[in-house]
């Protein structure tokens, strides 16, 4: 009763108490896009509705506390797998970069997307015009190890897998990643019009 009325000491030796309890019925579940401590949190959001709500004449705590802690999972696992938050769960940050890291160094996917000037005709002339210069730099100017990962690339594949699929190491395949993006970095540069 002390924890319900807002004794901070109650609910932390009860919190403490709970604990285990809470993780071991966790365990119990597997949340889409989440971790085990996911599960561990919601079920303490439960263990907290559990003293909020608690009213001694129906039940034992315990029997109460277990009854919302596993309804808290359960609602939370169901949350998790509705279509509605399919975005959510399979978000593409913009901060980071093709590698899957935050970095401020390399180009972000905020900084690929196309600007408000993609509609305007000239700048689609000489957008094409830059694609057949780099395609040509790219046929002329990559190794075949280069020409490979960026292939693989492109076409979605992890650095585990290309090396696997190219019979080297995940760390070559960087340095060829690296090397393709300094020249492609090199072309615009070399291709750029002073203003």
């Amino acid at each position: 009763m002390r924890a319900r009325n807002g004794d901070p000491k109650a609910l932390d030796a009860l919190i403490r108490r709970y604990h285990g309890f809470v993780r071991l019925k966790a365990s119990s579940y597997f949340l889409a896009g989440g971790d085990s401590e996911d599960l561990i949190q919601e079920g303490l959001i439960g263990l907290y509705k559990a003293v909020r709500d608690f009213s001694p004449e129906k039940a034992s705590f315990r029997s109460f506390a277990e009854l919302c802690v596993t309804r808290q999972i359960i609602t939370a696992i169901k949350t998790a797998t509705r279509f509605k938050h399919a975005p959510l769960n399979t978000y593409v940050s913009f901060s980071h970069t093709p590698a899957g890291q935050e970095s401020e160094a390399d180009c972000t996917l905020g900084d690929a997307l196309p600007g408000p000037s993609v509609d305007d005709p000239s700048v689609c002339v000489i957008s094409t015009e830059e694609l057949q210069s780099l395609v040509f730099t790219l046929g002329t100017g990559l190794s075949k190890l280069e020409t490979d990962a960026l292939k693989l690339y492109l076409e979605g594949e992890s650095y585990e897998e290309m090396a696997e699929h190219l019979g080297c190491d995940t760390k070559t395949i960087d340095n060829a990643l690296q090397r393709v993006k300094r020249k492609v970095l090199s072309h615009q540069q070399s291709r750029q019009v002073l203003q």
